[in-house]
């Protein structure tokens, strides 16, 4: 049977990426819960990681932008960031965390955009502009609003309210415009974050069944809309490749992706 450790340790030994390998580079905000019955401290875990493998933790710098959005109004989080160290199955790394207060009912969609990342295996740099949507209390403000991002995901369904077995649909932005054919990776947050302990856990939630299923990846259609069937109750990340209009940083070249995260949950 397809070892899922084996792999993400045999991955990170070879190079921390190379063209078709089975683990994706995800850029993570993540909580426990994305739907909320109050409001409160929510705490945000930022680390730029292989979530699906518990796999190599990049050396991320300080984001250039992290932010809020709540019924409208753009609130700068940049005095909220923390330098913390992630800890995966295979190694240790620099990540970032955020303690952010919710008033009131609605969403709230969290924003960063990190310093581009030198891939060096491939010698080019990435940017994951990341979202996140938390709400309070069911009530719907922007969970579907355009944000004027350079790379964003446009959800179509509501990012926290998707049953298992569900589908989650968006469409995907390049400095405002669709962009056709997008290729977008996905993945499932298979091993668990410890917020204590700022670590994935020790076992993953499923063995999957062939290596094709650790990252997989799909194309928008001409318009630049996507739908996935989601199998699992849990956190799924979608990052659109290449999709933002700059193209090169420092002298070469540059992905600017668009990511945003999802939450399905099981039907009782």
């Amino acid at each position: 049977m397809f070892n899922f450790k084996q792999l993400s340790a045999a991955l990170v030994l070879g190079s921390s990426l190379v063209a078709g390998t089975a683990q994706a580079h995800f850029q993570l905000i993540y909580t426990p819960e994305s739907l909320r019955e109050k409001g409160g401290e929510v705490v945000l875990k930022m680390p730029f990681t292989h979530p699906a493998a518990s796999g190599h933790v990049m050396k991320m710098g300080e984001p250039q932008e992290f932010f809020m959005v709540r019924k409208g109004k753009k609130t700068d989080l940049m005095d909220k960031l923390e330098a913390i160290e992630w800890t995966s199955e295979v190694d240790t790394g620099p990540a970032y965390e955020a303690t952010v207060k919710l008033r009131g009912l609605g969403d709230n969609v969290f924003v960063m955009t990190p310093e581009p990342y030198l891939e060096a295996e491939e010698d080019i740099y990435i940017q994951q502009i990341t979202k996140n949507i938390v709400n309070v209390g069911s009530l719907p403000t922007d969970w579907n609003e355009e944000l004027g991002l350079k790379a964003e995901i446009v959800p179509l369904t509501k990012p926290y309210a998707i049953y298992e077995g569900g589908t989650f649909t968006g469409v995907v932005k390049g400095n405002g415009e669709p962009v056709p054919f997008a290729e977008i990776e996905v993945e499932y947050m298979n091993y668990e974050p410890d917020m204590e302990n700022n670590r994935f856990a020790a076992e993953g939630e499923i063995t999957p069944p062939a290596e094709a299923f650790v990252t997989m990846t799909i194309f928008a259609d001409a318009n630049g809309t996507f739908t996935f069937g989601i199998p699992k109750a849990g956190h799924w990340g979608f990052a659109a490749l290449g999709v933002g209009p700059d193209t090169e940083y420092e002298g070469k070249e540059l992905s600017q992706d668009a990511v945003i995260w999802v939450q399905a949950h099981e039907v009782k």
